[in-house]
């Protein structure tokens, strides 16, 4: 009963980091395509660059730390996937032997054969 609610509570949260990233790759894509339009809007209007540049800026600035933010998300995915390791209930447990499935051996020269 307290593994599944462990294991619960640590889907939600792992649910919960992807609906985050998922969020900022969507607002990078957003904001991408605002600039884009901003510049089009500028150059329709033929009124130089001078009009939106602040606007730009400010842009630029919220981009730049969305990016950051970004990495910290990424970072803090990082950590709980290692502290997953540490959490009785979520880590994994293998029996058998260690080698890969299927050996590396059996992939490379693969025995097949064409049936007429």
């Amino acid at each position: 009963m307290r593994k599944q609610m462990i294991q619960d509570a640590a889907y939600e949260v792992a649910t919960q980091v992807r609906a985050v990233e998922d969020s900022i790759d969507s607002t990078l894509t957003e904001i991408a395509e605002l600039q884009s339009r901003m510049m089009r809007v500028t150059s329709l209007a033929q009124v130089g660059p001078a009009p939106i540049h602040r606007a730009l800026e400010e842009l630029s600035g919220a981009l730049s730390s969305l990016v950051t933010a970004r990495g910290s998300v990424v970072a803090c995915h990082a950590a709980l996937a290692d502290a997953k390791t540490k959490v009785p209930g979520l880590r994994t447990v293998a029996w058998g032997d260690t080698e890969e499935c299927p050996p590396a051996a059996a992939v490379s020269t693969p025995d097949l054969r064409i049936v007429a």
